[in-house]
């Protein structure tokens, strides 16, 4: 099934955003300029944050009205803002056709990570996942991708040292408009990140896996959540067609050969679901021969889940057990969470396909 489309520009203006420096040094040869004047567009427009083409002084004139006429560099509006008392800042940012995207700032002590989102909603149907209760409407274009990037650069005053697609939606699910928005993030006349510090998040499209080892060299992180396919299955339903058997060698490959890259699996706990022992070995053996970094995530209960946490000793006794066996495993420390700003709760206000408003889903007191 084809995803629905991104919202189209205001009036068929060429949206901005959406341009990479090789597209926006396209977009100034077809206004009859040289390509170096695309390339100062490009960074007035990300490095300096600059709107108004009026005040792009070094463009000339007449590009500058082509642009003022003909283009536009869209804001997200800010329909909701929650600071947190550990400095994780969420935004819910609206879109053109009213639909509405969750954006997670979160700093810490030596690197701030952005948590962006590339869909609304999400059509993968994970059982742990707020954001999959709210039904899936479209993709996101990577302009709105970028847009809330600029956002944040904008509202916090600094670029953060990490960006992750790990918000609403499946990012391989909507693979050219991500993969645009990735090459922007990286470019050293925009937000400077080197592949190291863009994260693409994937429940595991194995066709796409590969077809983005092809394209882009940005790290890799994959919601595994379960050892073996009968849990998975049940867990994360794209299992069912992509199977363990085709995941692994996937993210393998991916890899390169490279011994700085290591895929990330994330492995949300849930108490009496994954975290056993057996679990716990189970996941060592599947891993083996891969290079592999273990994301333990707490769960964080949201109403009608059906899940629990894990306690934080079992969490605990799992990584030390990956640890025994020559895994890198870290539990990722929870933030946000009396703004529902975790992993699996983004759940910003929109309309499934069938046009049915559908709440946010509160998290647990």
């Amino acid at each position: 099934m084809t995803n629905p489309e991104p919202a189209a520009p205001a009036a068929g203006r060429h949206d901005l955003l959406s341009l990479d420096q090789h597209g926006c040094a396209a977009l100034a040869q077809a206004f009859g300029c040289k390509p170096f004047h695309g390339r100062n567009l490009f960074k007035w427009m990300h490095k300096h944050g600059v709107d108004d083409f009026d005040a792009m002084t070094d463009l000339p004139k007449a590009f500058r009205a082509r642009l003022t006429a003909e283009a536009e560099v869209a804001r997200l509006p800010v329909s909701t803002e929650q600071p947190s008392a550990d400095g994780t800042i969420k935004w819910l940012l609206e879109l053109r056709d009213g639909q509405r995207v969750e954006t997670v700032f979160i700093p810490e002590e030596r690197r701030s990570t952005l948590c962006v989102s590339s869909q609304v909603g999400c059509a993968l149907d994970c059982a742990f996942c707020a954001t999959a209760r709210q039904g899936f409407n479209r993709n996101l274009s990577a302009g709105e991708i970028v847009a809330q990037v600029r956002h944040a650069v904008q509202r916090i005053g600094r670029p953060p040292t990490n960006i992750v697609l790990m918000g609403m939606g499946e990012p391989l699910a909507n693979f050219e408009a991500v993969v645009s928005a990735t090459s922007v993030m990286r470019d050293d006349l925009a937000y400077m990140l080197s592949k190291y510090r863009v994260t693409l998040s994937t429940s595991g499209i194995v066709p796409s896996i590969y077809r983005l080892a092809e394209v882009s060299d940005i790290a890799l992180a994959v919601s595994l959540h379960a050892p073996d396919n009968a849990l998975r299955d049940e867990l994360v339903p794209i299992n069912r067609k992509y199977p363990l058997e085709e995941l692994i060698p996937a993210c393998r490959a991916y890899l390169r050969g490279d011994p700085r890259r290591r895929i990330t699996w994330e492995y949300v706990m849930l108490d009496g679901v994954n975290d056993s022992m057996a679990h716990a070995k189970a996941l060592i053996r599947l891993l083996e021969g891969t290079a592999s970094k273990v994301n333990l995530i707490p769960f964080n209960p949201f109403a009608g889940s059906g899940f629990d946490t894990s306690p934080p000793e079992r969490v605990d006794a799992f990584r030390q057990r990956l640890l025994r066996a020559g895994l890198v495993a870290t539990t990722r420390k929870t933030r946000g969470d009396e703004i529902a700003a975790a992993c699996g709760q983004l759940v910003g206000r929109v309309q499934d396909r069938r046009r049915r408003p559908i709440a946010a889903v509160p998290a647990h007191p």
